[in-house]
């Protein structure tokens, strides 16, 4: 596609003539360029034509901001949208004459985008065409978009793809013993043989045909590492890089020689049961696709299976041969042909060819997107910004070599490391309640063993559920995907059961102890905590597995709870499961951290529902907009909508449907109890947010309350909080925790724009006074819009020179930043006087500050001046968008949490040891092949599933120990590797409270 010249009037100015050239180039872009069909382009036209007045007046916010690339990235996206809302006749499907579709990777070769920048920028488009696609395809658009499902699913498979690559280097050459070159690919990571693609195609053919829906991490990697036995196998010997006999990896042995499979799930940590099931698909695979006859290995003669115990293996003879190797390639290519044939998906063979450039340069992680050398016109004004990662994301470690054979830590090791905990640790316990969890259950005021099984049941039947009699395929390998689909899930299912039971009985036994009392009739007959604990389970069984079809919050939507009921049961599920792996406890804490920073807020929150009651004067506004929380679903309606409906239970059903219950079920005696440190209670584990607001929690030596008050009915008396209610008492406690994450995202702005205490304290102030006294500016908004607001308006009228464009460019190296944050602000200008707009829509941040924060929080910021009260009014500090103005006053000092002491500290008195947090500028060096320094770091635990205190305590085992160390510190068989700034902060922290903690780092 040509490149395209602008006008900066036409640009500024829209006009019907640019709007006609603009369209005549998605007409060439359609036609020409891709070969469309006439029915996708009268769709596409439609799309396009109905968006494109957003296209128009959105160009500065796409891409880099300049109108050529903002038009290929629009263009990309309308086709793409189509493609995949558009129904397909099923008929011609199933005949197999329905048209080959595009794929997303042909689209955007010729858009020139690639498919990184591509994942970015999409939701932005899916954010302000919302309403187009809607009215054009259903309200459910966006669930049939799939675009987090397919972002993510790229995430794993470059994942993947790398933890291949790295695995087939390991065993096998490029060139045979003899020198001899196999046909191979020139790609930018070094030469891919045959063989190297043949595996890799034949793992996409396993997903297709085996996995089917559930293309989770584990199962992939387990996938995968079945084909690495498979090539072990079958590859000549001469292409073989590792002799069975003295490799330190092969260390399953027996009389009969090498167990491949133990051998391999040793060093892979994967289960051997799961490996065996797998390989045995992988094998059926190859059959039916390549009609080859498996033989059993014992009755092969071959070279390559000398010194391996052939018992339980397959062989496929001359599968490798130069004649036939070439043959099952083509074979394989046109079975993903075929697979992909009606989809508009990723071409997931991109990741074996020479594509480096459609693949892009950065990395989409967490859900969020890292690019390492994109432009951004925000950022013109100073040099490009470092990548800065996801907290969501793992670390990246060095690559040091390892002894026992294991390969140096990586997202994907990360992953099977914790799916080990599921399996071995959750997995084995019964799939019913235990003893002494039935003994709480059967001491309610009734019996409510049997709610609690088959309410459990039903709601991780709706989070897990079977393959529909739609789904099922006749005939064929794709049946068995089908079946694997249920057996997938119902593990899944078990595993979240157990975990569920476990837990549960943990928090009785803990409530039991706080209230005295062994009836917890309030609480366990709560219909919204058992849901809550439910979903929490859930959610840690996927997290383990990366599912790709079921990202968060789907487990809200099945269970009928809100992000503000989760937020409830979060550090309490935490604190009652002491083996949690770290990886699991930091993703639970990342998830309470972006409920904290915008899901509570969002229209449908039950947080609003608490809010009218605690804040009945907000109740005008929060009903006007709408956004109250609908009633929780019933458990019958639940049980209907799965298969038709479960024998019902009145009891649930009377207190699920009561006005003014919120779904609870209570016993009248008793009351809501003191709730105010419940969610400040602290624990010691990593987290991006609840570590480093650790330092604020000042209850030392207190119980945590009973944790039945958190779903306690909003208006029910709260005795122990002075005559509040028990919304106002919960009310408060989520501000505090609003407050508090503040605090930490302002401390973070402060150091890197580098201003004083007294802008951080005055910002600080300013956010509180807002949450207190305009609180309604956080409803539908994320609250890093209004830290943004309050920095600049700060900033103004302290007469600081700081411009937004700064702001922004420092806040999107936050670890946090999404450019949504700052593109796209909600506004409803019914309750703005200015410019006599109308409706509801999303704004740049900008704007919002001009036309929204300014008008409501102008007397707040005054009172920041000088004596209270001394600027005019006509001194307010709105944007210039060219000429910031800037304003007299200087703010008044205002109280900040105490943060932990960030500074180096000696923890040695004979060893010159320091303790200090990681932080981000120290992060280059520590990974840095040529520091000078040494470091040593816990980045998981010393052993497995071991407690941050015993991780401290080996460590001061080590430091006084009487033999000299030298060098860096030898932890033995963990996995070295990198720890945040707030596990550090939260270590401190628990210092200076007289706790045990763990170490980030030791500087030497």
């Amino acid at each position: 596609m040509e490149d395209v010249k602008y006008s900066i009037s036409a640009i500024n100015s829209p006009s019907d003539a640019l709007g006609r050239a603009v369209e005549t180039r998605f007409t060439e872009f359609c036609k020409n360029a891709l070969s469309v069909d006439e029915e996708t382009f009268t769709q596409a036209m439609k799309l396009f034509k109905d968006s494109k007045h957003l296209l128009l007046t959105n160009m500065s916010g796409v891409g880099s901001g300049t109108p050529e690339e903002a038009e290929r990235f629009w263009f990309a996206f309308v086709l793409y949208s189509i493609k995949r809302l558009s129904e397909r006749n099923e008929d011609e499907v199933k005949q197999g004459t329905y048209e080959k579709g595009l794929t997303l990777c042909q689209i955007l070769r010729v858009a020139k985008i690639n498919i990184v920048d591509f994942f970015k920028e999409l939701p932005q488009f899916v954010m302000k065409a919302g309403l187009v696609l809607s009215n054009l395809y259903g309200a459910d658009w966006e669930k049939r978009l799939e675009a987090k499902e397919l972002q993510a699913n790229f995430v794993h498979l470059s994942l993947l793809s790398k933890y291949y690559r790295r695995a087939y280097n390991e065993f096998f050459l490029t060139r045979d013993a003899n020198g001899d070159s196999q046909s191979a690919v020139a790609g930018s990571m070094g030469s891919l043989s045959d063989y190297h693609r043949f595996g890799w195609l034949l793992f996409l053919a396993l997903r297709n045909h085996a996995f089917s829906r559930f293309k989770d991490l584990v199962t992939c990697t387990n996938g995968l590492v079945s084909v690495l036995a498979i090539l072990i196998i079958h590859v000549p010997t001469s292409f073989r890089k590792i002799t069975f006999q003295d490799s330190p990896r092969f260390v399953k042995k027996s009389e009969k020689g090498l167990d491949l499979l133990a051998s391999l799930c040793n060093i892979y940590e994967t289960s051997e049961d799961e490996l065996r099931r797998t390989l045995e698909k992988a094998n059926n695979v190859m059959a039916d696709i390549l009609k080859r006859k498996p033989c059993p290995a014992s009755e092969c003669k071959t070279g390559n299976l000398d010194g391996i115990d052939t018992d339980g293996l397959v062989y496929f003879k001359d599968l490798m041969e130069d004649s036939s190797l070439s043959s099952s390639i083509s074979i394989l290519e046109k079975d993903y042909d075929d697979a992909i044939r009606d989809k508009v998906d990723l071409d997931e063979r991109l990741f074996v060819n020479d594509e480096e450039s459609l693949l892009g340069s950065g990395s989409l992680s967490g859900g969020s997107v890292n690019i390492s050398g994109a432009k951004r016109k925000i950022d013109s004004m100073s040099s490009p910004a470092k990548t800065i990662t996801s907290p969501l994301s793992p670390h990246r470690f060095p690559s040091p070599s390892h002894a026992n054979g294991k390969m140096a830590p990586t997202p994907v090791s990360t992953a099977m490391t914790t799916a080990k905990w599921l399996r071995t640790v959750i997995s084995p316990l019964p799939s019913k309640p235990s003893p002494e969890l039935e003994r709480f259950l059967s001491l309610c005021d009734r019996d409510v063993n049997n709610d609690v099984t088959r309410r459990a049941h039903i709601i991780l039947e709706a989070i897990f559920p079977g393959s529909s009699l739609g789904e099922r395929c006749a005939t064929g390998i794709l049946k068995n995907a089908s079946l694997m689909d249920n057996i997938w899930a119902e593990q899944r299912r078990l595993e979240a059961l157990k975990l569920y039971y476990r837990v549960l009985e943990a928090m009785c036994v803990a409530e039991s102890q706080v209230l005295h009392a062994s009836n917890l009739t309030s609480l366990l007959t709560n219909e919204r905590f058992h849901r809550c604990m439910l979903a929490c389970s859930a959610e840690l069984v996927l997290a383990t597995h990366k599912t790709v079809t079921m990202l968060f919050p789907a487990v809200l939507e099945r269970t009928g709870i809100t992000a503000f009921d989760l937020s409830k049961v979060i550090e309490s599920f935490i604190r009652h499961e002491d083996s949690l792996p770290r990886e699991l406890r930091r993703h639970l804490n990342s998830l309470e951290e972006r409920l904290l920073e915008s899901m509570v807020w969002e229209k449908g929150s039950s947080m609003y529902n608490s809010l009218i009651v605690a804040r009945p004067a907000l109740s005008s506004e929060i009903n006007r907009l709408g956004l109250l929380a609908e009633p929780m679903p019933s458990l019958d309606a639940i049980a209907a909508h799965i298969n038709g409906g479960l024998p019902p239970v009145p009891s649930l059903q009377k207190h699920e449907t009561s006005p003014g219950q919120n779904g609870d079920v209570r016993s009248p005696k008793r009351v809501c109890t003191d709730y105010r440190s419940v969610l400040v209670e602290r624990n010691s584990f990593a987290s991006p947010v609840k570590d480093r607001l650790l330092a604020f929690n000042n209850h030392k030596g207190r119980l945590p309350p009973p944790l039945q008050s958190a779903f306690a009915s909003p208006t029910r008396p709260n005795p122990g909080g002075g005559g509040e209610t028990c919304a106002e008492t919960g009310i408060n406690i989520f501000f505090s925790k609003i407050l508090k994450l503040a605090a930490v995202r302002i401390n973070g702005m402060v150091e890197r724009l580098q201003l004083s205490q007294q802008i951080r304290e005055s910002v600080y102030c300013l956010v509180q006074q807002i949450l207190s006294q305009r609180t309604s500016l956080f409803f539908n908004r994320h609250i890093d819009q209004i830290i943004l607001c309050c920095f600049y308006g700060v900033a103004k009228i302290s007469q600081l020179n700081l411009t937004f464009r700064e702001i922004i460019y420092n806040y999107r190296k936050q670890p946090q930043c999404k450019p949504q944050v700052f593109r796209s602000v909600f506004v409803d200008w019914s309750t703005a006087s200015r410019n006599g707009r109308t409706g509801q829509e999303h704004v740049d941040i900008i704007t919002f500050y001009n036309e929204i924060f300014i008008p409501s929080v102008k007397p707040l910021l005054v009172e920041l001046g000088p004596d209270g009260a001394t600027l005019k009014s006509n001194c307010a500090p709105e944007v210039n968008r060219n000429n910031d103005v800037q304003c007299p006053g200087s703010p008044k000092i205002s109280p900040f949490p105490t943060l932990p002491d960030m500074s180096p500290k000696k923890v040695s008195a004979s060893h010159n040891v320091y303790v200090s947090p990681l932080r981000s500028s120290k992060m280059d060096a520590l990974i840095s092949h040529s520091s000078k320094s040494y470091y040593a770091c816990v980045g998981e635990s010393t052993h497995a599933y071991q407690s941050p205190s015993k991780d401290l305590t080996a460590i001061n085992n080590r430091l006084n120990g009487t033999r000299k160390l030298r060098g860096a510190l030898n932890f033995d068989d963990a996995d070295v590797g990198l720890v945040s700034d707030s596990l550090v902060a939260n270590s401190l922290c628990l210092q200076q409270n007289g706790s045990c903690a763990s170490l980030s780092g030791l500087d030497f």
